[in-house]
């Protein structure tokens, strides 16, 4: 436990660092040319802004972490169940996989009209949109993962007498959920992105209000507030994929621990 500790301190050591140095440069710069609050504000004046608006603030947070957790789960949820019939159904792979693929050349801001347009203002299509923005990584880091599995166990499961089904529980599923988790994290860093872009075309609440009001106003420094909140929320939904994955699948970590370790040792 202490060298895991140790190794994740010296792994967040660089970047805290490298962003410390970047905010210390942008205060000083923003202090020595003077450059209009509104234009650019300093950190300082950013962090007094998120401290007098922290009540707006969470207030308008709760809508945006209600779309993205339902989105998320709807997306990773209908990704999941499509994977796996893509991976035991091969007509399903050859009629719907390049249909997936191609969908990705319509952008989600394009559809979301639509959406809004069948559905409303309400709750409904926010999370359809979270849905679609997060749905593509995991299904195909998934479907990868399950065609990547090690043929000589298929094999050996089968020369036993194994079925389809026993296979995929036994070998191709488990082994495909790092490349399932991985997508995840993907996903997740567009979950909170696709909320408050569903909040820009139509909502009274949410960090994408938040962010358009304060645009309007001219008042950069609770757009770089919103954009902070944004951010942080991203990195603790993806912290939290981080934990679910050490704990579904912890051999894949500790392979990788066991490599890293030995490439140093060498």
């Amino acid at each position: 436990m202490k060298e895991w500790l140790r190794n994740r301190l010296r792994g967040i050591f660089p970047p805290l660092l490298t962003l410390f140095l970047l905010l210390a440069v942008w205060e000083a710069g923003a202090r020595l040319v003077k450059v209009e609050a509104w234009l650019l504000p300093a950190p300082s004046r950013i962090a007094a802004s998120l401290v007098e608006s922290w009540e707006l603030l969470l207030r308008h947070t709760g809508p945006t972490l209600t779309e993205a957790a339902l989105g998320f789960g709807l997306g990773i949820g209908v990704a999941l169940l499509l994977a796996v019939g893509i991976e035991l159904f091969p007509w399903l792979r050859r009629g719907v996989y390049p249909l997936l693929i191609t969908s990705q050349t319509v952008p989600v801001i394009a559809v979301a009209p639509l959406l809004i347009l069948w559905f409303g203002y309400g709750l409904l299509p926010k999370v359809l949109i979270v849905a679609l923005v997060t749905f593509f990584p995991v299904v195909v880091s998934t479907v990868d993962g399950l065609r990547s599995a090690d043929p000589d166990m298929v094999r050996l499961l089968k020369s036993m007498g194994a079925g389809e089904w026993r296979v995929f529980r036994m070998v191709r599923f488990p082994h495909a959920l790092p490349s399932f988790f991985s997508g995840m994290k993907i996903a997740a860093t567009y979950g909170i992105l696709g909320a408050v872009i569903a909040e820009w075309l139509g909502a009274s609440e949410g960090l994408g209000v938040f962010l358009i009001r304060s645009q309007n106003s001219f008042a950069a420094d609770r757009v770089f507030v919103a954009i902070a909140a944004i951010t942080f929320w991203s990195l603790i939904l993806f912290g939290l994929v981080q934990v679910l994955a050490r704990w579904a699948a912890p051999w894949a970590y500790i392979h990788n621990e066991e490599d890293r370790r030995g490439e140093k040792e060498g």
